[in-house]
């Protein structure tokens, strides 16, 4: 007779395998698969005791979920993070979310916890994070998204100077924790006295200057002019240009001829 929780599956090439799953709260959960019979049964008698267990409120959840070791648990970690919040919360997240009154933690590892406000709730229940060099991304559409450009940060923007963290901690990813700097390319704001300018540069072999512009939208538009110039004389490089949403198509075109570039600029060729 089969072990409790436990189902034999059979791959193309003939080799058996066992699955684990647990029925708990509505929800039957795949706890994963394995060589063992035994193994398996191990991965549903431990998430059984964990989904069972009663929550203790003086326990630190965070602590609980950190505290979680691959080299004893019979179960992944995502699926630990699943089942304490399913116990403590009665809702099952196909992801490692951990519900909170007001927002939702979104564990990518033990020690690396990312924040989120509860109306994107929906969105991460059905993409997966993923982290590869320092960036985080979803799977969109077949595309990888980076989950910067949901604030409307452009994959160009540099931490620290075109957006910041408000409360310091670069994982917490709170609305009104983001504050957006500069949403332009090519575009960096600079304080001189009371005074603030926006500095337009463009890459050519090595960071050129364009101008400098008493407004966001000059330092962008005259970035998008001086990569029309480029392009008009024969540089093959292609250059991003900026759409200014604050301005209507005649506006644009007004400020794109007023706009003046650098004489340095137009020496290149």
């Amino acid at each position: 007779m089969a072990l409790a929780g436990v189902s034999k599956a059979q791959k193309k090439d003939g080799t058996e395998y066992f699955r684990a799953y647990i029925t708990q709260k509505g929800h039957h959960i795949s706890l994963g698969s394995f060589v063992s019979e035994k193994q398996a049964n191990a991965a549903y008698r431990l998430a059984l005791s964990l989904v069972q267990k009663k929550k203790k409120y003086h326990v630190n959840v965070a602590s609980e979920i950190s505290g979680y070791s691959a080299y004893t648990s019979a179960v992944s970690f995502e699926k630990w993070v699943m089942l304490i919040n399913l116990r403590d919360t009665g809702i099952y997240c196909r992801n490692p979310i951990y519900l909170q009154r007001r927002f939702f933690d979104y564990y990518l590892d033990p020690d690396t916890v990312l924040r989120f406000d509860i109306e994107e709730l929906f969105y991460y229940t059905n993409h997966k994070i993923q982290r590869r060099g320092g960036h985080l991304f979803v799977a969109d559409y077949g595309m990888q998204v980076n989950i910067l450009s949901r604030y409307g940060i452009k994959n160009f923007a540099v931490p620290g100077r075109d957006y910041v963290f408000l409360n310091g901690d670069t994982g917490d990813f709170r609305a009104g924790n983001i504050e957006i700097k500069n949403p332009y390319h090519g575009v960096q704001e600079t304080v001189k006295g009371d005074e603030h300018l926006f500095i337009a540069k463009i890459h050519i072999n090595g960071d050129v200057t364009v101008g400098k512009y008493k407004t966001v939208e000059e330092a962008a538009t005259a970035y998008n002019k001086a990569a029309d110039y480029l392009s008009d004389h024969g540089f093959s490089k292609s250059f991003p240009r900026n759409y200014v949403e604050t301005l209507n198509d005649v506006e644009y075109a007004g400020l794109y001829q007023q706009v003046r570039i650098s004489r340095k600029l137009k020496s290149y060729r």
